[in-house]
């Protein structure tokens, strides 16, 4: 058994990792390829590099991710703390200057006594596994050498190369006035069916079928849906993205261009329906299919889009029924390798094959800066725990550290690591986290303030 844990990768959750193992007296190996090897996007020396947006979200608690920072303050997170000192004047959001987060986050793993940085890239993780305890923290850009190198390690069939992934909404913000359940064709009105015959079997399918969830359309309000998604703004994407991506995935804004129809007899065909509303199959239908085992949040099924996120927003709003939805997350289609963590990894971000195997950041599938550090700070813990318990002859960890799911840190790992045939990665967000008990409460505002309240009143139990 060695007498140090490896991380390998010296991003957000690689070196949040690396000082929670630091903090507790172990030492630790952080192989880092840069500056000796780079990314397609990444050009600065320093650990922690920024690469995308400055912005680390909201900071408001009634925001899940202002939550999950507060939550990480509380755990000492590293990274949280400063990117709190580098902080730039962004309104309620916690923006950081990205050169001097990435000098600072650098400083303090440079000169801590107990890591030592090796610059080189890692293409066996075997021998390395073999050892001792290890946790990979390579990103969503990982080298094609180590990419291969996870493939054998967790079955080819369960690495992704990029990520094109739709838009999700929480459910409570559709409106059912015009939503509707129901699989296609099981909603449609049979021949031999009165009217009223068909609505009561709706009604009684409503409890039973919530797999689906559909949002008609008629023809003046496709027509107005279509003309802004083909002329809606679009993220630039890279070159080297721009190969794999489009080689494997529409997106649904390239495939309206085709022509006003191509989403009618695609994925808005309205074929298997009836509109309750009107007792006639619908013009254009949006499908919604259920993404979480509480049926709280919805992905909208074939929209897997480029477009920005503020234009996700305006014209995916225009669908009747998402008039007020809430986002949970957009869509995005970018390079991105991760593993299907629900299959291989359990709430600690252990591999389930191999004990001395942890992943963080990205690659679990959890998605944005303040998760990926969340995630590295989870495997960072339980990787002490395991080494602990290794070195005082004791075969297996004695305990697991996990953090309540009405925490949005255990519920993050709580989902990446909970079955599910269409995972995609996550961000944090509300509907995650279990209802409150009791009456439901109207105001979301109000509902996020009190699960907020919940949250951090479990966490301080929990410490």
């Amino acid at each position: 058994m060695k007498d140090y844990i490896t991380v390998i990768g010296g991003g957000l959750a690689g070196c949040e990792a690396a000082y929670q193992i630091a903090k507790r007296n172990i030492k630790v190996k952080l192989y880092e390829m840069k500056p000796i090897k780079f990314s397609p996007a990444h050009n600065n020396k320093n650990l922690a590099e920024i690469v995308c947006s400055n912005s680390f979200k909201s900071n408001l608690l009634t925001n899940a991710c202002g939550l999950l920072k507060e939550e990480l303050r509380k755990l000492d997170s590293l990274l949280i703390k400063i990117a709190d000192k580098t902080s730039v004047a962004a309104g309620q959001a916690l923006a950081v200057d990205r050169e001097s987060f990435s000098e600072k986050v650098t400083e303090v793993i440079e000169n801590n006594p107990l890591i030592e940085i090796i610059h080189e890239e890692v293409e066996d993780i075997t021998e390395i596994a073999e050892a001792g305890i290890v946790i990979i923290a390579t990103g969503p850009l990982t080298s094609e050498a180590l990419a291969k190198q996870i493939a054998n390690i967790t079955g080819e069939d369960k690495l992704y190369f990029y990520d094109a992934a739709a838009p999700i909404v929480s459910k409570d913000s559709i409106d059912f006035n015009i939503a509707f359940y129901g699989d296609r064709y099981s909603e449609e009105k049979k021949k031999d069916e009165t009217e009223e015959e068909w609505r009561k079997r709706l009604k009684e399918q409503e409890g039973k079928e919530q797999s689906y969830i559909n949002l008609p359309m008629n023809k003046e309000e496709y027509e107005r849906f279509w003309n802004e998604l083909v002329n809606a703004e679009v993220v630039t994407l890279h070159e080297f993205e721009k190969r794999e991506i489009f080689e494997g995935c529409m997106p649904i804004e390239i495939m309206a261009k085709r022509g006003i129809d191509t989403l009618r007899f695609g994925p808005l065909k309205p074929v298997g329906f009836d509109d309750p509303r009107t007792v006639k199959r619908p013009y254009a239908l949006v499908q919604l299919r259920q993404d979480d085992s509480r049926a709280s949040i919805y992905n909208m099924v074939g929209f897997q889009t480029n477009l920005k996120f503020g234009e996700q927003k305006r014209v995916f709003s225009m669908i009747p029924g998402l008039q007020n939805a809430e986002f949970v997350k957009y869509g995005v289609m970018h390079r991105n390798t991760y593993i299907n963590s629900t299959k291989l990894l359990d709430d600690t971000y252990c591999l389930k094959s191999n004990p001395n195997i942890y992943f963080a950041g990205q690659i679990t599938g959890v998605e944005g800066y303040v998760e990926s550090i969340s995630s590295g700070l989870v495997a960072a813990l339980n990787a002490v725990e395991d080494f602990n318990n290794r070195n005082s002859n004791e075969n297996e960890r004695q305990n697991k550290i996990t953090f309540p799911e009405t925490t949005v840190i255990g519920a993050l790992a709580k989902y990446i690591s909970t079955p599910n045939k269409k995972f995609q990665p996550m961000n944090a967000n509300f509907g995650i986290l279990p209802e409150l008990d009791g009456e439901k409460i109207r105001d979301k505002k109000e509902r996020y303030r009190k699960l907020a309240e919940r949250s951090l009143d479990s966490l301080e139990k929990r410490l």
